[in-house]
């Protein structure tokens, strides 16, 4: 599980204009017309392709837990292309993105300054760039590492120094011990 990642994706699923399909057997038909045939669906969810044709043809209706859970990933992660594809580029170019987090935060900074890590709630809004920076990483296949970078980076700056205001001798800011993690656009 990626909390980032999957944080960074109920943000956009907030956007759909339609709810995905909540059935096994809509969920295969939907997939195996988004990929073009039966076996890639198969390959996809690991099941043979007679068992992803008896689901089409609702011979099947309950998939075992496991699968329900891949097979309702696969239908988000397609589900209304063009309408994630808006939210993001408007999170991108003029929107920023909300990070609500509950988690430990501290810093790196010059001898003489309290730098102690503790527990803090935070809500900030995060400029345009870093919701940019945050969706083209995932896109890229950024770990869940690199993405907690990113938002630290974007804490630093909003949070920590305030767009520049203060603290401009802060060299790094922690995240870690992540209790909560909610992104919204």
């Amino acid at each position: 599980m990626s909390l980032f990642g999957d944080g960074l994706d109920a943000a956009v699923q907030k956007a759909f204009t339609r709810p995905a399909p909540k059935n096994a057997g809509p969920q295969m038909r939907y997939l195996v017309k988004q990929l073009g045939g039966t076996k890639p669906v198969a390959q996809m969810l690991r099941i043979s392709q007679r068992t992803v044709e008896r689901y089409v043809k609702d011979q099947i209706k309950k998939p075992r837990p496991d699968l329900a859970a891949r097979l309702e990933r696969e239908v988000k992660k397609r589900w209304q292309p063009q309408i994630r594809a808006k939210a993001r580029q408007k999170a991108a170019t003029t929107g920023g993105i909300v990070v609500d987090t509950r988690a430990r935060l501290g810093y790196t900074a010059p001898i003489g300054s309290t730098d102690q890590d503790r527990i803090r709630h935070l809500t900030l809004a995060l400029p345009p760039r870093y919701a940019a920076r945050l969706f083209d990483a995932q896109e890229a296949g950024a770990t869940e590492q690199q993405l907690k970078e990113i938002a630290a980076e974007a804490l630093k700056e909003v949070y920590f120094q305030d767009g520049g205001r203060r603290a401009g001798s802060l060299e790094e800011v922690r995240f870690t011990d992540i209790e909560h993690l909610e992104f919204d656009l």
